[in-house]
């Protein structure tokens, strides 16, 4: 079910033809939409031509005889009435370095975008720097869900590691711009977390160790069954226990199957923003778990 509504939709595309944004930017039209559609793949409309490419080509870069905000209104992509994804990933283009050149436009541009956008629960945020200019991503502003978020940062602080900042930012930033991106940053970010704590603890991890490996010797490591419960208790929590080794295994062939790091046939689709979400929030559960425990014990042993 989209979440942004037709009416937000046409005040985004009315502001832009008011003040007279060019959506391509610097780029040809074709050019532009080739970077989110395959042009080749898609009808013409003109009887002369075969593909979207060479039919928008001739309309627009030849002739220029089209109105400015057809893109929009093409039944071929589908911007106005389609998925919240594709509509999200149109306005994040317009705003790519490659596009847009002037910071200033790009920033004007983007907070007119997110002052319509936040009134269904959207975003457009910086996931990464290109040449020293953002790139941004769309993410969900829900209260619940960002409050997920700051609390999986404000865990992952005490690591001191800028390398697993970045992995929480690029899991937060791609769940909907980028779904595999975020499956498979999910599974890194456990296998992180636990090399780090079998490094700070003085245990060697084999490089070889898979996902399940790793969280299985990091697991042992910090006999997450305390001595001191109580006997009816443990096999509730051996219960639990094992549902995380479930989680990790789920991960991991989520990643394998639709994650980044693994090659792909032509024909591949990818899943959606929530089992995206789905992933992240998994993974997170589990690395807050082990991190959590790891820090109790060496604040114990330490005291």
């Amino acid at each position: 079910m989209n979440r942004i509504s037709e009416p937000t939709r046409r005040d985004i595309i009315d502001a832009m033809v008011v003040e007279r944004v060019r959506w391509s930017g610097r780029l040809e039209e074709p050019d532009f939409l080739s970077r989110l559609f395959d042009l080749n793949s898609l009808p013409s409309h003109d009887h002369r031509y075969t593909t979207a490419y060479e039919d928008i080509h001739k309309h627009q870069v030849m002739n220029s005889d089209w109105e400015p905000d057809w893109v929009f209104y093409d039944s071929r992509f589908r911007i106005l009435h389609g998925d919240d994804e594709v509509f999200l990933r149109f306005l994040c283009e317009t705003l790519h370095p490659v596009v847009r050149s002037d910071i200033e436009e790009v920033q004007r541009l983007r907070q007119a975008f997110n002052e319509l956008l936040r009134q269904d629960g959207y975003e457009l945020v910086e996931k990464m720097r290109l040449s020293g200019r953002p790139v941004f991503a769309a993410r969900q502003t829900d209260v619940s869900e960002s409050q997920v978020m700051d609390t999986i940062k404000e865990q992952f602080r005490v690591l001191d590691s800028d390398y697993v900042m970045q992995q929480i930012t690029r899991m937060e930033t791609s769940v909907f711009d980028d779904p595999a991106l975020a499956i498979g940053t999910a599974k890194e970010l456990i296998e992180t977390c636990c090399r780090t704590v079998l490094q700070e603890r003085g245990k060697e991890a084999d490089e070889k160790w898979d996902l399940s490996q790793l969280v299985k010797r990091a697991s042992r490591e910090l006999r997450l069954i305390p001595e001191s419960i109580p006997d009816k208790a443990t096999n509730t929590v051996r219960r639990v226990l094992g549902n995380l080794a479930s989680i990790t295994q789920g991960i991991a062939e989520l990643r394998n199957a639709y994650g980044t790091g693994h090659g792909k046939d032509a024909s591949h689709r990818g899943l959606s923003p929530r089992h995206a979400r789905l992933a992240v929030g998994a993974a997170s559960t589990l690395a807050i778990f082990i991190v959590q425990t790891h820090r109790e014990q060496m604040e114990t042993i330490d005291g």
